[in-house]
């Protein structure tokens, strides 16, 4: 862990020295607290503040087609024996997005510890489970299975998982990480501190997941394992398939450096972000960037051209990620209303947003692609997003998604 001195000189070149202002007067509970965040704190994404905080500007956009559902029916057979041939040498891994809490749920702990369940012991975090050892048993290969949480919620996770003895996932191929945190800044670009011993921190976005692998040298368990694959997912789709043996094939013959799956949008305003070209390159636009044109613009078919949503389910190789990393993602500055300690002590709760907070999203990893595979998936069988307590996309569809599929809920 980093000592006084090294804690000074981080927040010193960021002018920051505001941070241990009060050093000398905590505890060592507490002086341990604000050394170890300081630690575990991106403070590089500040030289993102350059006084005029805009959107980044986007290019121009084009549709792109998908291998469709019916493409992967008449080839199925050659995709899952690709796919299932590279899972048997070890050349899959998945990574669980997990670090959100379930407070649009009403439940004040992390998500995938919800109940989905109603007369049976079933949670989010089990369904996951039980969509992967589908392919572990297809296969016969335990497949690496990296769990990003947070800092507010990873205890809460790893002793649910110890508690739920994994769901019957061999322990030795679980491994959990801390998503790497951002700091909040007010419109002057000063850090702002939650109290004596603690910076108002929030997750770097889910683009953060892979430098987030990094800092925490999982990434030469990757490469000791010989992973060339890299199934990202997030926690709250509690049908969608990981590892999926034809999806992994389908990419590999394809010779494309990436993967997505998707889903045909079912209506217009369907507020999903899509796959798409943007400056010849594979991108996400999100719902409300798109122009009346783009929702509604239809192909030779009668189709929509701007067709296919993303479901956060992405195949990566390990060899482009480690390029990207290099590179830096993009930093998307966003306005917020962020609790603080002012300057006598007081803890503030804003009405108003007071200042920014940093993200990177996974879509611009998408876009440092050089070319992505749209994969089209059966919306009722892969996709029961859980995000809102009821309503579209809510705890009730999902089990009614569930139930459709046969799992006893």
């Amino acid at each position: 862990m980093l000592d006084r001195e090294k804690a000074s000189g981080i927040v010193a070149e960021y002018k920051q020295e505001h941070i241990m202002k009060y050093f000398d007067e905590l505890n060592e509970e507490e002086k341990e607290e604000l050394l170890k965040q300081i630690e575990i704190t991106d403070f590089s994404v500040l030289s993102n503040l350059d006084g005029n905080k805009e959107n980044i500007a986007r290019g121009t956009f084009e549709p792109l087609g998908a291998v469709t559902i019916d493409d992967i029916s008449a080839n199925s057979s050659e995709y899952i024996a690709i796919g299932t041939e590279a899972i048997k040498a070890g050349k899959a891994a998945a990574v669980l997005l997990a670090g959100g809490q379930g407070t649009r749920l009403g439940f004040d702990k992390p998500k995938g510890m919800f109940k989905i369940g109603v007369e049976q012991e079933l949670y989010i975090f089990q369904c996951l489970i039980n969509n992967l050892m589908d392919v572990v048993k297809l296969t016969g290969t335990w497949i690496p299975l990296y769990i990003m949480t947070s800092e507010k919620n990873n205890k809460d996770t790893i002793d649910f998982f110890e508690e739920k003895n994994y769901f019957g996932y061999a322990p030795e191929y679980i491994r959990f990480f801390i998503q790497d945190m951002a700091p909040s800044v007010d419109f002057d670009g000063k850090i702002l501190m939650e109290s004596r011993s603690k910076i108002s921190v929030s997750p770097n976005g889910n683009g953060g997941w892979f430098s987030s692998l990094v800092r925490a040298g999982l990434l030469n368990d990757i490469r000791s394992k010989g992973v060339e694959w890299i199934n990202v997912f997030a926690v709250d789709n509690v049908l969608q398939r990981i590892c999926d043996p034809s999806f992994i094939g389908a990419v590999i013959k394809s010779g494309l450096q990436s993967g997505s799956k998707v889903v045909s949008k079912a209506a217009p305003e369907e507020k999903v972000g899509v796959l798409c070209l943007e400056d010849g390159k594979p991108s996400i636009v999100e719902y409300y960037e798109m122009t009346d044109e783009m929702r509604t613009l239809v192909n030779e078919k009668g189709e929509l051209a701007y067709k296919y949503g993303v479901i956060l389910n992405y195949l990566f190789n390990v060899a482009k990620l480690e390029e990207i990393c290099d590179q830096k993602l993009p930093v998307h500055i966003v306005d917020k209303k962020i609790p603080f300690m002012d300057e006598e002590g007081n803890y503030i709760i804003p009405t108003s947003p007071n200042g920014h907070k940093f993200e990177t999203l996974v879509l611009d990893m998408v876009h440092m692609q050089d070319s992505c595979l749209a994969y089209e998936v059966i919306r009722e069988k892969e996709f029961a997003p859980v995000k809102n307590a009821t309503g579209v996309d809510s705890v009730d569809s999902a089990r009614e998604l569930l139930k459709a599929n046969g799992i006893k809920i």
